[in-house]
């Protein structure tokens, strides 16, 4: 975000809305809206905006984000879809602080509540969202504990590794989350897709949409989008790839649709 827009975005918050240290408003280009990230600290990715284009809600419904992170995707899934009331999860105190100040930045608050908490937690969230919330959406860790060099106090490892919850987690506590026919869209590696559609259905959430992301046309895939329905029949369809880059340094079509450029 430039030098000026970010002062206006300020002006009217500098008073209950500091940042801190490292920290800068980053523009999302969706309906002015701006987010507080961190130098250094783990800043959202494609995979996080690309979730929230593969995600649908209604105006009517209730969404929860499991490992919101700085609030990258109920920032922009309510921009995209006005949705009634979103919740962020999180369980790091900094960046939960960071997606609570970005909420506010935006005059969010009515729309969506930032939660500290743990996913394996029942009790994180309030009681009546669980067997009633219409969408849950997750971008989790997508390494295994104990794959790669890890420091357990950094907020880029936590992000990453699977060191506060695994696919299993998330899935289970998606399922317990969502009504009957709820939806639970998540992104994450191709390499995990056979373990990721086990644990689906061993919660009771049934693959229906598989959406595989390719950096070139002529690359494999190196995301996956999946749209698991709670007490579905069994039923999958694999639908068009999406394609990031037609050339180096230049994004495709559907790639800035999303974007909103």
């Amino acid at each position: 975000m430039d030098a000026e827009r970010a002062e206006a975005f300020l002006k009217g918050y500098k008073n209950s809305l500091p940042l801190y240290e490292g920290e800068r408003i980053d523009d999302l280009q969706r309906n002015g809206y701006g987010i507080i990230q961190k130098a250094g600290g783990f800043c959202f990715g494609m995979d996080a905006v690309l979730l929230s284009g593969f995600a649908r809600a209604r105006k009517s419904d209730v969404a929860v984000d499991l490992g919101t992170g700085t609030g990258i995707i109920p920032l922009l899934l309510y921009a995209k879809t006005g949705a009634s009331r979103i919740y962020g999860l999180e369980i790091q105190e900094e960046v939960a602080d960071m997606a609570e100040r970005s909420v506010r930045l935006n005059g969010l608050s009515e729309h969506i509540s930032v939660i500290r908490g743990d996913i394996k937690d029942p009790a994180a969230l309030p009681e009546e969202l669980y067997g009633r919330t219409d969408v849950v959406t997750a971008n989790p860790p997508y390494m295994k504990k104990g794959s790669g060099l890890i420091n357990p106090g950094d907020m880029k490892s936590i992000s990453r590794h699977e060191l506060t919850c695994d696919i299993g987690d998330v899935c289970r506590t998606a399922s317990r989350l969502l009504r009957p026919g709820g939806h639970f869209y998540m992104v994450h590696r191709p390499l995990r897709l056979s373990e990721i559609i086990k644990e689906l259905c061993a919660a009771g959430v049934e693959p229906k949409r598989l959406k595989f992301v390719h950096p070139y046309a002529d690359h494999e895939a190196n995301m996956v989008l999946i749209d698991g329905v709670k007490g579905a029949r069994v039923e999958c369809r694999v639908e068009k790839p999406l394609i990031v880059y037609e050339e180096k340094g230049r994004y495709t079509k559907e790639i800035y649709e999303i974007y909103g450029y």
